[in-house]
């Protein structure tokens, strides 16, 4: 394999960043060539991120699979021990049932590694080839082409109560076991609701506004598909919220942050307020900001 020239760091519209680590290095703490293709490899979980996608129920819905069918690295300069990379991605073509990617290992604006993988989508049963679906062929495109890869609507549960549930009780109830009679309640039928979705048309987000009191608005039952948290979709659901706060007039909006969530929403300019508590024996801390 070899290219025409070394690619840049500005061509890829999607770049991962990991470290080296000291197992991926020889004695002279320099990285062992193989693991240059492990770095792709890893990079590519996370392309799917950015084009919203979890991967495996998306290749269910698709009725099919992704296999490696050939791959490549070119060689410029070694990456050493404790170096911080950035591994470019980009889908370049897509065939009848193949689709090809380019990378790039940097370090800085320092090409190290160019890289070719070509995939082909084929029969999870059969592990025959099968035409790359249109809805996945979209997908990529528009990405590349610098498209959002979700869309979002705001709404009231007779519109979007069905796809909040589905993913609440995949969240909520499923994943972190609340009991169900706590997940439910009355206040479902009057809150605003927002819901993601990506370019599938599988739901990936959701979350609600209530009302608290006169000027006071709660955002709440926060769930984001588990394998895209922190692609920031839940951010966007934040933002979306406080916008609809401020349009109808609220000064305050207040939420209930799991504890684990809190550096998540500090980031988005909330305040804790109060002591911890439990809630469906989770522990939050209440938060606050003015929208």
């Amino acid at each position: 394999m070899s290219r025409a020239k070394p690619p840049i760091r500005d061509q890829f519209r999607f770049k991962h960043r990991l470290r080296v680590r000291w197992a991926e290095v020889d004695m002279q703490k320099i990285v062992f060539n193989p693991h240059y293709l492990m770095y792709f490899d890893t990079a590519i979980s996370d392309y799917w991120r950015a084009l919203a996608l979890p991967y495996e129920a998306a290749m269910h819905q698709l009725e099919g699979d992704l296999y490696v069918k050939k791959a490549g690295v070119e060689y410029f300069a070694s990456a050493r021990y404790d170096d911080l990379l950035d591994i470019g991605l980009s889908c370049e073509r897509i065939g009848n049932s193949s689709m090809q990617f380019g990378g790039g290992i940097f370090r800085g604006d320092e090409i190290l590694v160019s890289g070719e993988l070509l995939y082909v989508f084929a029969n999870p049963q059969t592990q025959t080839s099968c035409p790359v679906p249109a809805a996945l062929r979209d997908t990529l495109m528009a990405y590349e082409a610098g498209e959002p890869s979700v869309r979002s609507q705001i709404g009231a549960w007779s519109e979007l109560g069905q796809v909040a549930r589905a993913l609440r009780t995949e969240v909520f109830v499923q994943e972190q076991g609340i009991p169900v009679e706590l997940e439910w309640d009355e206040l479902d039928e009057g809150a605003i609701h927002a819901v993601t979705w990506n370019r599938l048309g599988m739901p990936v987000a959701t979350a609600r506004l209530t009302r608290q009191s006169a000027g006071v608005s709660r955002i709440g039952r926060m769930a984001v598909s588990r394998v895209l948290r922190g692609t920031g979709l839940g951010r966007g659901l934040v933002h979306m919220l406080l916008d609809q706060a401020r349009s109808q007039g609220d000064h305050e909006v207040i939420l209930h942050a799991q504890r684990t969530a809190e550096d998540f929403y500090r980031g988005l300019g909330f305040q804790p307020r109060g002591s911890e508590f439990e809630e469906a024996g989770i522990a939050h801390i209440e938060m606050f900001q003015q929208p």
